[in-house]
């Protein structure tokens, strides 16, 4: 599932074509892109045409594009997409634009200053989906997201925290959440409501880079180490942000149909059996909280009440 350099890939790619423009006409080509619209997919149609869009933003995984219908309104709704394991927008001219892809589940038709284009949302997966809802002042009066100063943000997304490289992020607070109870550190780092953006891949990048072990209770996490864990997880989303994200198969790519590179430079995820780049010792894996985990035991080593107390 696409995580925070992913999304934010695709935001960045997004906001140049779809900022300033209105939305023409919309295609729906499946009816579950809209599933989670009351009134399905010609509600969905009817409450996207003729609307202007005001940008595009992303908080940790999630992305919204803020929605106008006059010229000196402020946003109050947004297109709302979640991209699931597989959604991908892109962006065409009108002129030049190939008949809809067979994954294709929904077709825009904008215009902005005399400019026609064509924005496709694809999901071969099918999880994925769009829907209008209302935009809700943010808790706490920062802006919501990456990509917008207004301190707004979607019904659906209030419950998420703000993400690794939000500069609104608190945190001290973020820390503190991150030591809190007896989970595994790794479940903690994956809990979207505490920090969000961060999904499985990043959770053991960060985890291998900071040489802690995913299933360190969190209680058990010093503040210096929590602290080296989220500067950790700061650095290796730039590092894949740099590199447009990662990408293991077709499934992700950028709003122009490339694909991101980080994934040749992963030093955890996906390597069971493979030495550590750090020390050479054979990499684990085992499934932890019902994910595919991966970590070296000599430079992670396993959590010791007993060695701790001795320490």
């Amino acid at each position: 599932m696409p995580e925070l350099p992913e999304v934010e890939t695709v935001r960045a790619g997004l906001a140049p074509f779809v900022t300033g423009a209105t939305i023409v006409a919309v295609d729906v080509r499946r009816d579950s892109v809209a599933r989670h619209t009351p009134g399905g997919s010609a509600e969905l149609q009817a409450r996207l045409r003729g609307a202007t869009i005001a940008g595009a933003v992303r908080r940790g995984k999630f992305l919204w594009l803020p929605l106008t219908f006059a010229d000196d309104a402020p946003p109050a709704e947004s297109l709302s997409a979640h991209l699931g394991m597989s959604g991908q927008f892109r962006v065409h001219t009108a002129a030049d634009a190939p008949a809809p892809h067979p994954h294709c589940r929904a077709r825009l038709h904008l215009s902005r200053a005399g400019d026609d284009l064509v924005l496709d949302f694809l999901d071969q997966r099918t999880f994925g989906y769009l829907h209008v809802e209302e935009l809700r002042p943010t808790d706490d009066g920062f802006a919501g997201g990456q990509g917008s100063a207004d301190a707004l943000i979607p019904a659906s997304v209030t419950h998420i925290g703000r993400d690794a490289l939000d500069p609104d992020l608190d945190v001290p607070a973020a820390l503190r959440a991150w030591r809190r109870g007896t989970r595994g550190i790794k479940q903690v780092l994956l809990d979207q409501t505490l920090v969000s953006g961060i999904g499985n891949i990043y959770a053991d990048e960060a985890l291998w880079r900071a040489r802690v072990h995913p299933e360190r209770p969190a209680q058990a996490t010093s503040v210096a180490t929590a602290s080296a864990l989220l500067e950790a997880t700061q650095a290796v989303m730039r590092d894949a942000l740099a590199q447009g994200g990662t990408s293991f198969d077709a499934l992700y790519v950028n709003v122009n149909g490339q694909s991101g590179y980080f994934g040749r430079g992963l030093e955890a995820y996906g390597r069971g059996g493979e030495p550590c780049g750090r020390c050479g010792n054979a990499l684990s894996r085992a499934t932890i909280g019902g994910r595919a985990s991966h970590w070296c035991g000599r430079c992670q080593r396993r959590y010791s009440p007993r060695r701790a107390a001795v320490r």
